[in-house]
């Protein structure tokens, strides 16, 4: 949950409320409003259902306005600027607020109805607007200057000196240094985005929504398991089509006929419903996209950035875009050169089989599971029977336990927000209480696609209160039917563990600071825990704790365990390409400077056959869907992050490969110094505090089965070796 960062620090708790937002809080509580009080609750769990529609709005303009306050007596303040007066009394300026937008943005992606896109419309502007006051606040700019001037004068620890100088960075990187004029122009451009990114997302939802295949000839589905018919004939029942079959645009339904599915021209149609997804008709994203990149180019200029590109990297561990291009076309060369020969394998079968058939797109999900099942004799069908979801969490669960001494226990009368929801009390090895995890795993429509961590209540410690986070997950799996649990795909387990790895960052925090705990770092460092976390999934030891047969409860058998092995680095030429392929246009994106009669298709059209990517492989994500970049700024110039921290993860699990993956000394080493850190030192000075040197990006192409050299000294090129 990131939007808040632009009033500049996630907000904690303020003491006190000025007369005016007092009026308006004794007003709302008399219709019991559950966002202006202390919540009753375990933890304190928002209560879910106490939590009306109509509460939302009047809870965040009663918000704005306590926050409001609070900023005026801060920027008033006569006494001289402290830290303490200023940058932490701005961190604990809008309870009220840091409520009711965790609750809203989080149901907005995980639940979302017509009711909540309609305040949505209201809500999102209203926020953008009061964000852009207080970062724009010149009086409060002035002492925040002052403290950061002085800086060097100051006996201040690692994490208050960057809490200072991230401050300072935000507002000047939020228009603090603007004249009046333009000022007033940049606070026009966000609120014009706000309004792009809400109409790009509704768009994409409803659009993946909007989409079916509907089957009515059994003979048809021949090749998908019996599981992905089971669903495909409950998605039928649900819309009256009884004794169909029907699929959709989403991962559990559009994977397994891709890669099952003997029926080419089923592969076909589905493959062109999602590559062209949101690119048309009533739900069209292209003008949203040619409009959201004009706004951000003009707000980078506005900055002093010569691109939007620019404008995004220089705050984060790359430093510039030059760094990020490098990183990934050391990793593109290679990964496309390994398509080559995925593609000439996959042709090889296929003339076997008979067929005249060149290769396309909506073949390769087919024939790399047809090369995999020749080449390793390994089905992942066959494999999924071994991956029952709830010993999947209970491998999670103890994995957690033997690295970092966390258990967790499941807490059935607590608030959920959905009824699927599962929540957790984690204790630490001593047995206090150290955050509540919620889990959200199956697909619905009123969930957008993918896969998310984000937190209903973030940490921090304030002298003797030591507020601990409540944190989630939420996955679009395959549902479980009325005859076959859950059973996760190869891919989906490590989703599991890679959500999961980003939910330890935030439960396991220990920084002081509530804008420097748990995810709250830079953006090329934070998918590092995540990704660290799912070298367990496949690792022997790891596996006979977890897989076990959903029928016959034996854990699985050692020669599967040895074709996974083997077969580990299967694919990972797509796998690369697709996704370095992304981060590259949407580096490309960033760098346009020329927004006026921007043609979307074209311009990816041209960074594909400027990188020469092969013809059977799309971009991971192509424009009209890429929520990652175009649904908000968040990861916006940076989707790159996922590789760069895979250098970090690659070169990290070495350590644990070396000592044990269960080692005490090294799991207490990464848990002190990135999962408790967060944000409170400089991220690769706690990477080599937790693994002795700077990482190497071959470990990364050695780890996807790219090169078979060890690796050469050297580091991630940023400047001073950072």
């Amino acid at each position: 949950m990131k939007k808040l960062k632009l009033i500049l620090a996630s907000a904690l708790l303020i003491t006190g409320v000025s007369a005016a937002t007092a009026i308006i809080t004794n007003a709302m509580d008399k219709q019991k409003n559950p966002f202006l009080s202390e919540y009753d609750t375990p933890y304190d769990i928002p209560p879910f259902d106490k939590i009306t529609y109509a509460d939302y709005l009047p809870a965040l303009k009663a918000g704005i306005e306590q926050q409001k306050s609070a900023v005026e007596a801060i920027a008033g303040n006569t006494e001289a600027p402290t830290l303490e007066n200023t940058i932490i009394a701005l961190d604990h300026s809008s309870p009220i607020l840091d409520k009711v937008c965790a609750v809203f943005f989080n149901l907005d992606e995980s639940n979302s109805s017509p009711e909540m896109n309609a305040i949505g419309e209201e809500f999102y502007p209203l926020l953008s607007k009061h964000s852009d006051e207080i970062a724009m606040n010149p009086r409060l700019f002035e002492r925040i200057k002052v403290l950061y001037d002085n800086r060097d004068k100051m006996n201040y620890s690692k994490a208050q000196r960057l809490l200072i100088e991230k401050s300072y960075e935000s507002m000047v990187r939020n228009g603090a240094l603007l004249d009046e004029a333009n000022k007033s122009e940049l606070k026009e451009l966000n609120g014009k985005l706000a309004d792009l990114y809400l109409k790009f997302n509704k768009n994409l939802l409803s659009a993946t929504n909007a989409f079916s295949i509907v089957v009515d000839n059994k003979e048809e589905l021949k090749g998908l398991p019996a599981t992905s018919i089971a669903v495909a004939a409950e998605e039928a029942a649900k819309r009256g089509l009884e004794g169909k079959w029907v699929f959709t645009l989403h991962a559990p339904s559009r994977l397994p006929l891709l890669q099952y599915a003997d029926n080419r021209d089923l592969r076909e149609k589905m493959y062109k419903g999602y590559t062209t997804l949101a690119s048309s008709g009533e739900y069209n994203n292209y003008p949203v996209i040619a409009e959201i990149l004009k706004v951000r180019a003009r707000k980078a200029k506005l900055l002093g950035y010569d691109t939007y590109a620019n404008y995004m990297t220089a705050n984060v561990m790359a430093k510039n875009v030059a760094n990020a291009e490098e990183l990934l076309m050391q990793i593109w060369k290679p990964a496309i050169a390994r398509v080559n020969e995925e593609v000439a394998e996959m042709q090889s079968l296929s003339n076997k089989e008979g067929n005249t058939f060149t290769i396309a797109p909506w073949d390769y999900y087919y024939y790399a599971e047809k090369v995999r099942k020749d080449k390793f004799n390994l089905d992942e069908d066959e494999v999924r029977q071994y991956f029952h979801i709830d010993n999947v969490r209970k491998g999670i669960f103890e994995m957690a336990h033997r690295l970092y001494g966390v258990t967790f226990t499941e807490m059935p009368d607590a608030p959920k927000y959905y009824p699927e929801v599962t929540v957790y009390d984690v204790k630490d090895a001593d047995g206090k209480h150290v955050a509540v995890f919620m889990t959200d795993y199956f697909t619905r429509s009123s969930k957008r696609q993918g896969a998310w961590m984000s937190e209903f209540k973030g940490s921090f410690i304030d002298g003797d209160k030591v507020e601990r986070p409540i944190i989630f997950n939420v996955c679009n799996f395959t549902p479980p039917t009325a005859d076959t649990p859950s059973l996760l795909t190869l891919d989906e387990v490590e989703t599991m563990f890679h959500e999961f790895g980003h939910g330890l960052h935030g439960m396991l925090s220990r920084a002081e600071y509530k804008s420097q705990a748990g995810t709250n770092v830079d953006r090329d460092f934070v998918e590092l825990p995540s990704q660290i976390h799912e070298h367990w999934a496949m690792e022997p030891e790891m596996l006979k704790m977890f897989a076990k047969h959903y029928k016959t409860g034996e854990t699985i058998p050692d020669d599967l365990i040895s074709k996974l092995q083997a077969a580990s680095t299967h694919n990972q030429g797509f796998t690369t390409t697709e996704l370095a392929g992304a981060a590259l246009l949407d580096l490309q994106w960033g760098k346009l400077t020329d927004t006026d009669n921007v043609d979307v298709e074209g311009f990816e059209k041209a960074v594909a056959d400027k990188l020469n990517m092969p013809k059977e492989v799309q971009y991971r994500y192509r424009s009209p869907y890429f929520k990652h970049i175009f649904g908000s700024d968040g990861y916006a110039s940076g989707y790159y992050t996922y590789l760069w921290a895979e250098v970090l993860d690659t070169d990290g699990f070495e350590l644990f490969s070396e000592k044990g993956i269960f080692d005490p000394a090294t799991a207490k080493a990464f848990k002190e110094n990135v999962l408790e850190a967060g944000g409170s030192d400089d991220p690769m000075e706690l990477y080599i505090k937790f693994r002795g040197k700077k990482p190497t990006p071959e470990a990364l192409l050695r780890n996807r089965g790219l090169i078979n050299e060890p690796a050469k000294p050297g580091n991630i090129n940023t400047p001073e070796g950072k």
